[in-house]
């Protein structure tokens, strides 16, 4: 039985079943990381019944679709921090897509103040650490709609949102780590409207609401069973994804017993192309997750996989949750604080 979530025009769905990976041939390379997947499937001779639903997503931008603006589209200046990383880059693309002006301001590090970038059409001057305060407050005085994204680094996080919530700008927080705690406080204590979430890919997010549903009104329903998680992300991600760490803590609630620390980590770019099949392209971009369920006779499986290519995703989300937020403080909400399931529920997404 296999099953497909559906996305949306801007992508391209792809079902690849990455028999290498998963069995057969592919065992050994697997095995080598500690990734047991013999025991899967019970042997075709036994009289037990094998279920193996398969969900998969997988996004690939296409860059040939173009994409049409809002009918309600409204005016939003954005600022877009550490513009200069594929992420920014990619976040700026996506605004200029949809319409909005990044103005020609960034923070970024020490090194780079002072240096003007050009990302696509936006020239952008980078202000360092000691800038920061006087040329976010100059930027709201000039563009008093102004929203700012933060894609930076984890140790900036709290600095940065205090520094926002300060000066009074509504901001979007794609940036993992930090203290969240101190973070969320940080912004209601200020009153201050943002848009705090790990995760912006949409996609991903709607797939992870749905698994929350599911532990939440079934706890317990895969008591028993065993759990084996890979994840591949590029080279220079460290950390486990906090998007693997939230499925298993639905798998978790759901009665599977599985310790964080259990997560096999694929970072190096030849097993990522030979082993999980991460197109060449994407080495330097990418998030393939696997989720593996076997029940306590092995007679049972159950396989989750959610593939991302590039960054995209990321970007669009990113620029529906900048769009939310606008209409939110042009509309006084009296909630201030979001995070993308909101997003998600304004159904009024791009």
């Amino acid at each position: 039985m296999a099953s497909t979530l559906k996305l949306p025009a801007n992508c391209v769905v792809v079902q690849q079943q990455r028999r290498a990976v998963l069995a057969g041939a592919g065992t050994s390379r697997l095995d080598a990381i500690g990734f047991n997947w013999k025991q899967r499937v019970s042997s075709s001779s036994s009289s037990a019944m094998n279920m193996i639903p398969k969900m998969s997503i997988s996004a690939i931008p296409n860059q040939s679709l173009d994409k049409s603006l809002p009918k309600n589209k409204i005016d939003i200046p954005i600022m877009v921090n550490s513009c200069s990383g594929k992420m920014g880059k990619a976040i700026i693309q996506a605004a200029d897509s949809a319409g909005l002006s990044v103005v020609p301001a960034s923070f970024g590090s020490a090194e780079e103040s002072g240096q003007t970038v050009q990302v696509g059409s936006n020239e952008i001057l980078i202000h360092g650490p000691s800038e920061r305060e006087r040329a976010l407050a100059s930027l709201l005085e000039k563009y008093p709609n102004l929203i700012v994204v933060d894609f930076t680094v984890p140790s900036a996080v709290n600095d940065n949102a205090e520094l926002y919530c300060k000066v009074g700008v509504p901001f979007v927080m794609g940036t993992t780590g930090g203290d969240r705690d101190r973070l969320y406080k940080t912004v209601e204590d200020s009153q201050v409207y943002a848009v705090i979430s790990p995760q912006m890919g949409k996609q991903v997010v709607a797939f992870l609401a749905a698994m929350e549903i599911m532990a939440e009104q079934f706890p317990g329903a895969f008591s028993g069973y065993s759990l084996q998680v890979m994840e591949s992300h590029q080279a220079s991600k460290v950390d486990t994804s906090g998007t693997a760490k939230a499925v298993i803590s639905c798998f978790q609630k759901l009665g599977v017993s599985f310790d964080m620390e259990q997560v096999q980590l694929v970072r190096d770019p030849q097993q990522q192309l030979e082993m999980v099949g991460v197109p060449e392209e994407h080495l330097s971009g990418h998030a393939f997750h696997m989720y593996h369920l076997s029940s306590p006779d092995e007679t049972v499986s159950f396989e989750f996989q959610h593939n991302v290519c590039g960054r995209s995703i990321y970007a669009e989300g990113t620029i529906d949750s900048v769009i939310f937020l606008a209409k939110k403080v042009h509309s006084k909400a009296e909630k201030r604080l979001y995070n993308m399931i909101d997003v998600l529920r304004e159904g009024n997404m791009r």
